[in-house]
């Protein structure tokens, strides 16, 4: 009996185990239809139109806001009507639907990386905060959080390239949060409204402090300095206060008077001096001797002024200039007379090539193209960037991509095509006569690893080329500060010259 009932045990617990593996075996043939089922709709839906999110809401809802809307950034006036005149070719944004939606796309993300300065604002703007603040219309809250650590707002919000944005939370897998645009609008409203006014400290600290040059780090240490009390006057070897914001940025990406300047004037108000055409270290008036002898400290912010040149044959015919030859003197002669004197490097009927690619690069098209040149082409030695990140190049990092900034814009509208060109390297300038440049020999060149890893370029075999040019502008960026302050002062400088 034992044994008739140990066999019908086994062959029961044989069924069994029988029947548990053919319920698995037919639950993972299940999940292998399910799976091949979800992959065939997901297939389905790449190719399906992509559902098309609002930008703007009449009442946009801040929950799952950037799942439920889509980024709209900076907006631009029409390029063939921006291209005609020298305004800021950016829209005002004013309060209303488009900002609160846009404010609603802010995730509040618990690690804010957009603060990070490695890999985001390198100001540790509270960008969350007046998001949030925008969101509920709290617009002079908004203003106050956002002066807690940045001095100008107004200038950041126009030319700042938006790290922030690169390494916001939201751009992991949708659109990023539009945060340039929301700091501009809040600064822009601001000075609508009156609230930015003088604040003058309520004591002074005895403390006199020079700071030589007026760029946005010699203005920034300006402001602070003198909220703590100090009594800080300011030196400029150009005729305005503004150093890059003036004479760097074009008008038409920063309005010199109605943005500039007006920041300037409040800070002179709040008791900040400023001292023109100080020429320190050169000019007897304003020596180191008597800076030092004036002053308790001593601030440098002369900002890196030393070009990169390009030494090859011909680089000293006239018609080759520096980017910021170009781009000083247009605005200069813009401010003075609005270009009627004359005094200023035109492109007017030329054919213009630009080496550079960058911003700089960027701004000298857009000057050019309203002077009202024949043609402009654009010169880049390095690959054109993808036009989504790189295996090598992710999130939060600074995504480098390729992008059509104003001047691209521009040259597409009134030439039909975008003036860039990239992996191309200048070998020579070619000259008339008279000893005025006429052309640029290039050569096509691509780029590859070498034995050690990094990445070189080589010259494409018969690629050479001429390349028509009445005025050729340099602008591959810079080296670092003049030296001429740093030697006098015995301050040490890295093999880029900077302090």
């Amino acid at each position: 009996m034992k044994d008739e009932e140990a066999s019908k045990e086994a062959l029961e617990r044989a069924e069994n185990e029988a029947e548990v593996e053919l319920v698995e075996k037919d639950a993972f043939e299940q999940l292998k239809k399910l799976d091949a089922s979800l992959n065939e709709k997901a297939s389905q839906k790449v190719e399906a139109e992509p559902v098309k999110k609002p930008t703007q809401v009449s009442d946009a809802v801040k929950n799952r806001g950037f799942v439920a809307y889509d980024r709209e950034g900076v907006q631009y006036r029409d390029p063939n009507v921006w291209m005609n005149d020298w305004k800021e070719v950016i829209e005002e944004s004013r309060p209303g639907p488009v900002l609160k939606t846009q404010s609603a796309r802010c995730m509040d993300c618990g690690t804010p990386f957009r603060r990070q300065e490695n890999s985001g604002c390198p100001l540790g703007n509270k960008i969350p905060e007046f998001n949030e603040l925008v969101y509920q219309n709290r617009w002079r809250e908004a203003l106050d959080r956002l002066l807690e650590t940045t001095n100008f707002p107004g200038f950041t919000g126009r030319v700042c390239p938006a790290p922030c944005e690169g390494s916001c939370v939201v751009g992991i897998i949708e659109n990023p949060v539009s945060i340039k645009r929301i700091e501009c609008s809040i600064i822009d409203k601001a000075f609508e409204e009156g609230w930015m006014v003088p604040r003058s400290p309520l004591k002074r600290t005895g403390k006199t402090i020079a700071i030589v040059g007026s760029g946005p780090a010699g203005l920034a240490t300006a402001d602070q300095l003198n909220r703590m009390g100090h009594s800080v006057t300011v030196y400029e070897h150009a005729d305005r206060i503004g150093g890059l914001m003036m004479y760097g940025v074009p008008n038409m990406k920063t309005d010199k008077v109605n943005i500039v300047q007006r920041r300037v004037n409040i800070m002179a108000d709040e008791g900040v001096k400023f001292v023109v055409n100080a020429d320190i270290g050169v000019d007897p008036s304003y020596s180191l001797d008597r800076l030092r002898e004036d002053n308790d400290a001593i601030f440098l912010a002369v900002g890196a002024t030393k070009p990169r040149d390009l030494a090859v044959p011909g680089r000293q015919l006239s018609g080759v200039h520096f980017v910021m030859e170009f781009l000083h003197a247009n605005t200069k002669s813009l401010l003075d007379s609005n270009l009627r004197d004359g005094h200023y490097i035109s492109a007017k009927g030329k054919k213009v090539v630009v080496i550079g690619g960058g911003d700089t690069g960027t701004d000298c098209i857009g000057t050019s193209i309203r002077h009202g040149c024949s043609s402009i082409v654009n010169l880049e030695l390095l690959p054109r960037p993808p036009q989504s990140r790189a295996p090598g190049n992710s999130w939060p990092q600074w995504p480098r991509i390729f992008r059509v900034d104003y001047g691209h814009q521009e040259a597409a509208a009134k030439f039909g095509k975008d003036p860039r060109s990239s992996e191309v390297l200048t070998k020579r300038f070619v000259g008339d006569e008279n000893g005025a440049v006429k052309g640029l020999e290039v050569i096509r060149v691509y780029w590859e690893k070498d034995a050690s890893g990094k990445f070189q370029f080589k010259e494409v075999e018969g690629s050479e080329e001429i390349i028509e040019a009445d005025l050729v502008l340099l602008a591959m960026g810079f080296l670092g500060p003049e030296s001429t302050v740093a030697e006098k002062l015995g301050v040490e400088q890295d093999n880029r010259s900077n302090f």
